[in-house]
């Protein structure tokens, strides 16, 4: 089970596989938002994440005026859609350069002290190599 990659060692245990590892950290950080009505948004939009829907993103963020993609806190979609946009400006930095409120996002998220830290050079922030996943984005994106 521990060969597998990602793992993650926290809080005395080993977790692989990036959805628990990520269920775990929203679940301990409080990231699955603030009642059952948020839940449900955050949900679609991270399965939505993963089909790289950045304008409906965008036009989230315009509609609300809040700062987060649902609600005015960080949640686990901000975090996965910011994960998607570092992704993307991997392959190609212009296209990110459409949609300024993703930007926006992107930055607030990057600033915030932990991710700022682990985006740093020396980190074990490490690039996606998944060539299934790079090939989906050039399809969507290119």
């Amino acid at each position: 089970m521990f060969r597998q990659v990602p793992m993650v060692e926290i809080d005395g245990m080993k977790l692989v596989q990036t959805r628990a590892i990520l269920n775990y950290i929203a679940s301990k950080y409080n990231l699955y938002g603030k009642d059952i009505k948020e839940r449900a948004i955050l949900a679609q939009i991270t399965q939505k994440a993963r089909k790289c829907y950045f304008p409906a993103f965008e036009e989230v963020l315009k509609s609300h005026g809040q700062d987060y993609l649902v609600g005015n806190r960080l949640s686990r979609a901000d975090v996965h859609v910011v994960e998607l946009l570092y992704h993307i400006e991997e392959l190609n930095d212009s296209i990110v350069a459409n949609f300024p409120m993703l930007q926006g996002l992107r930055i607030r998220v990057s600033n915030l002290p932990t991710v700022k830290k682990f985006l740093q050079p020396g980190s074990q922030r490490k690039p996606f190599e998944d060539e299934k996943f790079v090939e989906e984005l050039k399809k969507n994106f290119f």
